[in-house]
């Protein structure tokens, strides 16, 4: 396992660079029915460079609006609203975001068929387009829900290398499933209360401190196991329960981006949980397969894990730094 994690590790140290060179923010549109044929846009571009990424989304043929207004800079993307005339509706219209085929990044669908009939579609560089089906059943929201939470915990960085850097410094295979099961509980609490209104945080603040646990982990890996803190040595459950809290806020601002359909919040909401659990484990389990494949094929040092914690904590740091630097432009 922990030549996998080495491996990762080679091929994660570029990740800081690329957070800075290209936009990692998904797109955003919104389609909010209002009263007749009318619907509300929402438009929300990635910033690249201090412009906005060359993206345009396109409704269905029967849609007729004005020109929108010019995108203004929110300080993280480049947003516009307009309102666009649908004579008979959404339903069997194309939804699509001209351009996107030429990124490396998503673009998020939330469109109303309905007043308070939510649906949310994920859009890729190889799927930019999709027909609006006529009714969209409880099925395929939830699928919708579940596709999300595995995108979400899979494109962060931050969540993943939380997990490996647990993965490393828990070798007890009872232990490490104890302090996994606690992690998950924890971030499964938080997101649920941020998502519903009970507990309110800045975003901000919480991402540095998701960077900082992160660091916390790295330092521990760094000493030999008889100079490690003892509550994280012998209880790595409690240290996974109480930064999970942590990373569940990370995941909540997420999902309220997303948004919630409101008359299916929770059966969203335990498909979002889900499909972040579920990424969650494609990603230890392939963890687990490509250091059971390496351990045939290379011989790393002793120190290994020395090498290990020190390139988590210099990319968790960089991030920390990064993110206090955001928190006070």
């Amino acid at each position: 396992m922990l030549r996998a994690a080495l491996l990762v590790l080679v091929l994660a140290i570029p990740w800081p660079v690329a957070v800075l060179a290209h936009a990692l923010d998904p797109g955003y549109l919104e389609l909010s029915a209002m009263d007749g044929d009318r619907w509300r846009v929402t438009w929300r571009m990635p910033d690249v460079g201090g412009s906005p990424m060359p993206i345009a989304p396109r409704l269905p043929g029967n849609c007729a609006s004005d020109d929108p207004p010019a995108p203004r800079f929110d300080g993280r993307g480049w947003s516009t609203a307009y309102v666009a005339t649908c004579p008979g509706g959404l339903a069997g219209g194309e939804i699509r975001v001209e351009g996107l085929e030429n990124t490396r990044t998503d673009t998020l669908v939330r469109y109303e068929t309905r007043p308070g009939k939510a649906v949310t579609q994920r859009l890729t560089p190889g799927a930019p387009g999709f027909i609006v089906p006529k009714d969209p059943g409880r099925l395929q929201v939830f699928a919708s829900y579940v596709s999300l939470g595995v995108t979400h915990i899979l494109e962060g960085a931050d969540h993943l290398l939380f997990v490996l850097a647990l993965l490393l410094l828990v070798r007890d295979p009872r232990r490490l499933l104890l302090a996994v099961t606690a992690f998950t509980l924890a971030h499964s609490i938080t997101l649920v209360a941020a998502t519903l209104g009970w507990l309110a945080l800045p975003s901000a603040p919480v991402e540095v401190v998701i960077a900082l646990s992160i660091v916390f982990l790295a330092h521990e890996l760094a000493l030999p196991p008889e100079r490690r803190d003892p509550v994280a040595e012998r209880f790595p459950a409690l240290v996974a329960f109480g930064f999970g809290l942590i990373h569940g806020l990370g995941f909540a601002g997420a999902l309220r981006d997303i948004g919630l359909p409101p008359d299916d919040i929770p059966m969203a909401l335990l498909a979002f949980n889900l499909g972040v659990e579920l990424g969650q484990l494609l990603f230890i389990a392939a963890i687990l397969a490509v250091g059971a494949a390496f351990r045939r094929i290379f011989v790393f040092p002793r120190r290994a894990s020395a090498v290990a914690a020190y390139a988590i904590g210099t990319i968790a740091a960089f991030w920390c730094i990064a993110r206090l630097d955001a928190m006070f432009l």
